[in-house]
């Protein structure tokens, strides 16, 4: 490569610095600032100007300091080795660099390789010598944990013809495969690749997401759910519950690979997450959760600048998995805190403030983020599909969702889980309000559920919606005149719906079973309660007493049904459902006295 370009600091602003002149570097280029090579990223040029925003702490610099480009933009490193691992918000992994420092804090101009570079693989070649291949194909595999095949692909935009090839055990910068191009050149393909953050990775086509991502939560599953390839936003004030139903969804969620991005997050929470996804059981491979996940951890004592880049860094691995023909979904937790380190860059550059303070450019970095998501097929011959689906939480300060990161939000993802912190405090989690959040989704995914569960989910969902509905109704005449105002069969109707909210919606995220529930038994649990209601109107229009009905003792099988092992839920059902009739036959035999 050529003499690299360098230049020096004249003027220091936070984690913003400024060249004088012309200095040769390009915009988006990575540059190392100073002696101890401080990471950061030019982001705006002018004619006798240079601005760069530097990824670390800059106290201690001063001007003079020389710059020094790297010749490349800021990217990230992709191959075996990925999975389990923990990173920055610019790929350095927390875990090796702790023992490099022998200390638990992260250190300035510590330069640490994302990818082990020592560590051996097990490469097994795929192709032979002489094989036409282009961008995109496999060109063979690593078994990276006992959950995850790692396949090994052609980099985009390259293609020619395999000229040697060899399956053995290699680190991810040694040659495992030699491609000759069309004009004759040759080019040596290690294990591992490198591709710019803030480029999205191509694919040949994205499709409409068809297929749900189910998650074993009941209140996203049956009434707000989401597509694989899908986005979804999680907005709700401090302490509703954002980061319990990311961890809920990383947890429990239909896909093969998990990248959790902790952007901005309170330090303990981040916490929570390393130790207990060791201790989690993927329920698909039985092994941990860890060996399906690859976790950034920007926390909120690590430089802001880093944290612009952390959720930049997070959705180019997940591509990255995805162009394997992975389905992955990627958290970000959360995007207010990211949107706020660009309110803080944009300050220091003195650019027009839009809404708030944020920068005029916040929607559509927000819309560039989210995007990325999507169903695909990927590169490569033999037309695999991929699935990228982005659950951004979203932290409105004291729940007003009027506020800009919101509602840029809002207006690009597709579903809306709104938290209550009305909810919250009533103890109801998730506390997902069921009467503001929507999904886009649910008319696209319907066909999936009434051909995979049952060809009733779709009715039975809209049974419950509209007995939620008019409860909410109702409950504005028992607020002003009291419930004995109203008639037997409005007061079934509330009861129906409380039925629904503490028995389906209420879910328990700290229970051995209520913690995920099969789409199965989400069918079968909204069966029982629209059976209780149906059976209970016959019941009063033959003259059965509305308190009777009520005070059935089924009712409290009905609400434990959601504690049933999954072996036992169709023995379990048919005895309730037993229960459940005879019990209604002897109200109505009652009568009303």
């Amino acid at each position: 490569m050529d003499a690299k370009h360098t230049g020096k600091i004249y003027g220091i602003n936070g984690p913003v610095i400024y060249l004088k002149g012309r200095t040769g570097f390009k915009m988006s280029e990575m540059v190392y600032v100073g002696e101890e090579r401080l990471v950061g990223e030019v982001i705006s040029l002018d004619k006798d100007r240079t601005t760069i925003q530097v990824y670390e702490e800059t106290s201690g610099l001063g001007p003079g300091a020389e710059v020094v480009t790297t010749g490349a933009p800021l990217s990230v490193e992709l191959g075996p080795g990925l999975i389990e691992n923990i990173y920055d918000g610019i790929q350095r992994p927390l875990e090796v660099i702790m023992e490099t420092v022998k200390g638990n804090n992260l250190p300035r101009g510590v330069e640490v390789p994302a990818l082990d570079r020592e560590k051996k693989w097990d490469f097994q070649a795929v192709v032979e010598p002489g094989t036409q291949v282009v961008g995109g194909d496999i060109i063979g595999t690593v078994q990276e944990t006992p959950s995850i095949l790692h396949k090994i692909m052609i980099p985009p935009r390259m293609q020619g013809k395999i000229v040697s090839i060899q399956s053995g055990s290699y680190t991810v910068t040694e040659t495992v495969a030699v491609l000759e191009r069309e004009d004759g050149s040759r080019v040596e393909l290690p294990m591992m690749q490198k591709w710019p953050v803030r480029v999205g990775r191509p694919y040949k086509h994205k499709y409409p997401p068809v297929v749900p991502l189910s998650s074993g939560q009941r209140i996203v599953d049956t009434f707000f759910p989401v597509a694989k390839g899908g986005t979804a936003a999680i907005p709700g004030p401090f302490g509703s519950g954002k980061t319990v139903m990311q961890h809920a969804l990383a947890k429990w969620s239909d896909v093969d690979i998990v990248v959790y991005i902790g952007c901005g997050e309170r330090g303990n929470e981040m916490t929570d997450v390393l130790n207990e996804f060791p201790e989690l059981k993927d329920p698909k491979t039985g092994h941990s959760l860890m060996q399906r996940t690859v976790l950034i951890a920007n926390t909120s004592d690590m430089p802001v600048a880093a944290r612009e880049a952390s959720i930049y860094t997070g959705i180019t691995i997940a591509e990255y998995f995805r162009d394997m023909g992975y389905s992955v979904a990627l958290m970000a937790d959360s995007t207010s805190r990211w949107a706020e380190a660009l309110r803080e860059m944009s300050g220091r550059l003195e650019e027009m403030p839009g809404e708030e303070g944020y920068p005029a450019y916040l929607g559509s970095r927000l819309a560039q983020f989210y995007e990325r998501a999507g169903h695909v097929i990927c590169l490569g011959r033999d037309g695999r599909e991929g699935a990228l689906s982005a659950i951004g939480a979203v932290s409105p300060p004291g729940g007003d969702i009027s506020e800009p990161v919101s509602q840029a939000t809002l207006r690009i993802v597709k579903v809306f889980w709104g938290l209550d912190s009305a909810l919250a405090y009533k103890r109801h989690f998730p506390a997902i309000n069921w009467l503001t959040s929507y999904s886009l989704y649910v008319d696209n995914l319907g066909k999936w559920f009434d051909e995979n569960v049952s060809d009733e989910w779709m009715s039975c969902r809209q049974g419950l919606m509209s007995l939620l509905q008019e409860e909410a109704e109702l409950e504005e005449i028992v607020k002003m005149v009291g419930m004995d105002a109203l008639s037997p069969i409005d007061r079934l109707k509330m009861e129906a719906a409380r039925s629904i909210r503490e028995d389906f919606l209420h879910q328990n995220s700290f229970h051995e079973i209520d913690t995920y529930t099969p789409l199965q038994k989400q069918f079968r649990m909204m069966k029982l309660v629209l059976a209780f209601y149906e059976q209970s109107k016959k019941a009063l229009e033959s003259g059965a007493s509305i308190q009777n009905l009520i005070k059935m003792p089924v009712r409290e099988q009905i609400g434990r049904f959601k504690y049933t092992k999954a072996e036992d839920v169709e023995k379990e059902y048919q005895a309730v459902l037993d229960e459940l009739a005879k019990e209604v036959a002897d109200a109505a035999g009652k009568g009303a006295f």
